[in-house]
């Protein structure tokens, strides 16, 4: 018996227990995916899958609804794989370890991917119902969406048919989202140089950040330790001497990063007290710029071993690393004069890598941004900041993943519906938003002209950290508002 089995409503919370079985991290998809072909072949419904591994399941509409328009259900397939550090959970082939506590649940130093699977499982308990009044449903899985909405953008959209889409994927209950920000990953490449080295190997630490979700959080004044990192390193190589190793922090471009390291190679004359000095100083000065968001900031330094020869960067390319990580742009550039609180462009540096490279391409450290806006000139305007800067330095630049803007539509039958349907059922009026963060609804609005779209879902906090938490009674509110939906879409 799962630890969710006693939850209602049961259909939802058995899929939501067996897809958090199933390994499904971003780029891991094929598992995930062949449970949703194998459910459909299991209730004998017609599907499609692609090379991508996005899953399309068709219903037909229950008596009564067999001539309405078909309607879309949407969510993706992949979840933001973060973990607590000590946590030896491997993404790639273990399932999460669930944990339910005061009605939430959450996952055991891990991630939970309520983000998005809670979609899928609303999805699947609809699919497999038989006494739920709904018009004929194209049930579509994304993948990929969580590293630029890839699977999103792979997908042949022609069999579908409607034109009225009910996206699972937001994460506040009582919130309609209407449109959202475009995107693109960016990753900024600086070659490295090499030389040896003599000194003490040692590691500087920025640790203790919340992180969080690059469009959803940037606006939280959460500090970046990646950006914190190149801060550090550039202050201490004004007073110390150092060699460069590598530089590595973060783990997805969307999540902002809660930790960072470097790899130092401290010179033998190095005055160890006044180091220490200066780097509680540091930690002081970060502790008091984010005591509100970030009180449990942490600078450490820790000495691994004594009188190593090592392969270092040369000065000039480390000057030039940590020239990058101190110049080049994050966080919020500009605020919706249209929309009151909106971010209306920003950037999230989510993967600083330092890589060995091969015969052919070299070392190099790499920098991936998570850049967005609403505007898709403005997101232009920052690709190229990051371009010039990196000419500079002698890098380069490489873009992927990018996706439309979903831009507000005057008229939507779907948002009006579903307004009427929430204040007969909450006995108030839900709030009508657009977001900073990315949604599929821009790609699948460019896809598919006319379509009516709507983004909405029960309450998660703290999605892509390992403090997600997922609201019970929440999923049990949403699951009556969606059936309802669908009664009403006759």
């Amino acid at each position: 018996m799962g630890i969710l089995s006693n939850l209602e409503p049961r259909s939802v919370f058995r899929y939501f227990e067996e897809i958090c079985s199933i390994p499904h991290g971003s780029g891991n998809t094929k598992a995930i995916s062949d449970y949703c072909v194998h459910f459909a072949i299991e209730h004998h419904l017609d599907y499609l899958q692609d090379d991508a591994n996005n899953v399309i399941i068709f219903k037909n509409g229950t008596t009564g609804y067999e001539n309405s328009a078909p309607v879309i259900i949407q969510g993706h397939l992949d979840m933001v794989c973060e973990k607590e550090q000590g946590c030896d959970i491997d993404f790639t082939k273990d399932g999460l370890q669930l944990q339910l506590e005061h009605g939430t649940v959450t996952a055991n130093g891990t991630t939970l991917g309520g983000d998005d699977g809670i979609a899928v499982a609303y999805a699947l308990a609809i699919l497999e119902a038989d006494d739920i009044p709904h018009p004929p449903l194209e049930a579509v899985f994304t993948v990929d969406e969580e590293i630029g909405m890839l699977g999103a953008a792979a997908l042949d959209c022609s069999p579908l048919k409607g034109r009225m889409m009910l996206n699972i994927d937001s994460e506040e209950e009582g919130c309609l989202l209407v449109s959202c920000a475009g995107g693109a990953s960016a990753t900024a490449h600086l070659p490295v140089q090499t030389k040896k080295a003599s000194g003490t190997l040692a590691t500087l630490h920025i640790t203790g950040l919340l992180g969080g979700h690059s469009g959803v959080e940037i606006d939280k004044g959460r500090a970046n330790a990646c950006m914190l990192l190149g801060r550090t390193l550039y202050w201490l190589k004004k007073e110390f001497a150092f060699d460069l190793i590598s530089v590595n922090g973060g783990l997805k471009d969307n999540a902002i990063p809660r930790e960072a390291h470097a790899k130092l190679v401290l010179s033998p004359d190095t005055d160890r007290k006044r180091l220490s000095e200066a780097l509680s100083a540091q930690n002081s000065y970060y502790k008091n710029e984010y005591k509100q968001t970030d009180a449990a900031v942490q600078v450490s330094l820790t000495e691994e071993k004594e009188d190593v020869s090592i392969d270092v960067m040369t000065p000039e390319t480390a000057d030039k690393a940590i020239s990058a990580l101190c110049c080049l742009p994050n966080g919020i550039q500009y605020m919706s004069h249209d929309i009151e609180g909106l971010v209306q462009t920003s950037l999230n540096l989510g993967i600083l890598s330092t890589k060995e490279g091969n015969a052919s391409s070299g070392n190099e450290v790499s920098f991936t941004f998570s850049v967005r806006s609403s505007i898709s000139s403005q997101k232009g305007e920052l690709i190229d900041k990051i371009c010039c800067l990196m000419e500079s330095l002698g890098g380069s630049v490489s873009c992927k993943g990018d996706y439309p803007a979903w831009e507000y539509r005057q008229e939507s039958p779907l948002r009006d519906l579903m307004t009427s349907i929430y204040e007969k059922q909450y006995g108030k009026k839900p709030v009508i938003n657009a977001i900073h963060a990315g949604l599929e609804c821009g790609i699948f609005s460019d896809r598919l002209p006319g379509l009516d779209c709507v983004s909405f879902g029960p309450d998660i906090k703290d999605i892509h950290t390992p403090k997600e938490t997922l609201d019970v009674e929440s999923v049990q509110r949403t699951w009556n508002y969606i059936l309802e939906i669908l009664k009403e879409l006759r």
